[in-house]
């Protein structure tokens, strides 16, 4: 707690994403050990996370990227190295040699996309490993916006459009169906996923079970996640890889903002803050979600209660109601916590409000390096 206290210290300039290299190791640890005990590979899905400067630290854990995307995969390729796993609901013509390029296993969402794009991968140069994403119809995802599985959903092929069709040249298989979820989660759909797709199974070299593992969440039962991994390998003799994203940085960052100004309402006092969950946690309206404050409780838990609200003219741009021991006036951080994951790779520059710098809190004594700031040009160049 001491060394996230002194996080708002440090900061020069809010706001300001900080990563905490101690508590990034502390994941990895968990990982590479899931690794070791299961004998599977466990790689970083970029849409979570992709704070490239964290690369050299994270590679030193895992075995490589998850891309969705023709520039994830370059990044992944070009900044991180090891395996490149890319899956997306459909590839463009004029990228496909490229990602191919980038990948060391590609995965095809469709029957008609591996059909179109079979040759393009039999006459690259790189030796890339083909396979298919499977929709297994089995939803584990309690909120419908993030559940791969449910009724029409546009990814994965289901089991009844396998039969009659020609998998020479497959030789792996990947699924997606958790978010934020527990090993119990991943063992039920397991059972599906053998069920609907065994003899398919049988005939392949490795499978991906996705992501959604919350792997390093305290309560996470890593136990049973090795023994389903491990039992699994040896019934169908596969390879068994891994793509978490929000685990690798589970409460390793932090938000940090600034008030601007203390507003008296008759429900609530509003605080307006530099910072933005339109714009710098879109999950925080889009899943949506309460994020955690350092040193904040509930509503009326501590004295001084607040609404924090955001900088844009969104009037639904407001963060959550929370209570201080201390009041809030022009000038106090806010930090916010847990804030690593699917907050870059998502936040924008709507109503040209300036990013958040992005800084790192180094391993062992704690110094604290902004590696990127942001201004006027990066609005300016995203537009015409």
């Amino acid at each position: 707690m001491t060394r996230s206290m002194n996080i708002i210290s440090k900061v020069p300039v809010t706001p300001c994403y900080v990563v905490d290299e101690n508590l990034l190791i502390k994941n990895l640890e968990i990982l590479a050990d899931v690794e070791r005990r299961a004998g599977c590979k466990i790689i970083l899905a970029l849409k979570a996370f992709a704070m490239f400067s964290t690369f050299p630290l994270i590679r030193q854990y895992l075995s490589g990227i998850a891309a969705s995307s023709l520039d994830e995969a370059r990044l992944g390729s070009r900044e991180f190295g090891g395996s490149v796993h890319i899956c997306a609901p459909a590839y463009k013509e004029q990228e496909i040699d490229e990602l191919i390029s980038h990948a060391t296993h590609i995965n095809f969402n469709s029957f008609s996309q591996w059909k179109r794009f079979k040759q393009n991968i039999m006459s690259a140069g790189n030796e890339v490993r083909a396979g298919l994403r499977v929709n297994p119809e089995h939803s584990e995802v309690a909120v419908a916006l993030y559940d791969p599985c449910a009724p029409g959903s546009r990814l994965g092929i289901k089991a009844d459009h396998f039969a009659g069709e020609d998998l020479s040249g497959i030789t792996g298989l990947h699924f997606h169906t958790l978010c934020e979820l527990n090993s119990d989660s991943l063992e039920r759909t397991l059972a599906v996923v053998e069920k609907k797709f065994g003899t398919i199974l049988a005939q392949m070299e490795w499978v991906n079970f996705g992501g959604g593992h919350h792997i390093t969440r305290s309560d996470y039962d890593t136990d049973r996640l090795c023994r389903l991994i491990s039992g699994f390998r040896k019934k169908y003799d596969v390879k068994v890889y891994l793509e978490p994203g929000e685990a690798v940085v589970l409460d390793t960052g932090f938000l940090v903002a600034s008030v601007l100004d203390v507003i008296q309402d008759d429900k609530a006092d509003i605080a307006i803050l530099d910072t933005s969950a339109a714009a710098h946690m879109p999950d925080v309206l889009e899943m949506p979600y309460r994020p955690m404050v350092l040193g904040a409780g509930l509503p009326g838990e501590y004295e001084h209660t607040y609404r924090l609200g955001g900088l844009t003219c969104l009037a639904g741009d407001v963060i959550g109601d929370y209570s201080f021991p201390e009041p809030q006036a022009a000038g106090s951080r806010i930090v916010f916590k847990d804030m690593a994951h699917y907050t870059m790779v998502k936040n924008n520059t709507f109503n040209g409000v300036s990013l958040p710098d992005i800084a790192i809190l180094t391993k062992g004594n704690g110094e604290f390096r902004v590696v990127r700031e942001f201004g006027y040009k990066d609005y300016r160049d995203r537009l015409s």
